[in-house]
């Protein structure tokens, strides 16, 4: 099947940096990825109403920031209070959204 050994030479190519770092490393580049991919799921959750979708997605991005945490450099400052800023504002978006489904379901809409 072409379909699998593409999929089986993506994972490998994906897997092979990780596995030849040294134990107790992590490579900061591929948790930044993995990071941006979450959050760009997260996004596509939350804009299609897809709630609890984008919890686990929430809850994978928050495993993944541990693991990477502890494995890599403490994050800067400004990185961590830009980052919180950008979940809070993902956060209201998403209040905002389920406060306007609410105002349709009691108008009778």
């Amino acid at each position: 099947m072409r379909v699998k050994s593409s999929f089986l030479a993506i994972a490998l190519a994906v897997a092979a940096p990780a596995m030849a770092q040294p134990a107790g490393q992590v490579d900061t580049a591929a948790c930044k990825a993995e990071e941006e991919a979450l959050e760009q799921e997260m996004a596509v959750a939350r804009s299609r109403g897809q709630m609890l979708r984008r919890r686990e997605l929430a809850e994978e991005l928050a495993a993944l920031q541990a693991r990477c945490k502890t494995l890599a450099p403490a994050q800067s400052r400004a990185a961590r209070i830009e980052r919180l800023e950008r979940e809070i504002r993902g956060l209201r978006l998403e209040l905002e959204r389920a406060e306007e489904e609410l105002r349709e379901l009691t108008r009778g809409g």
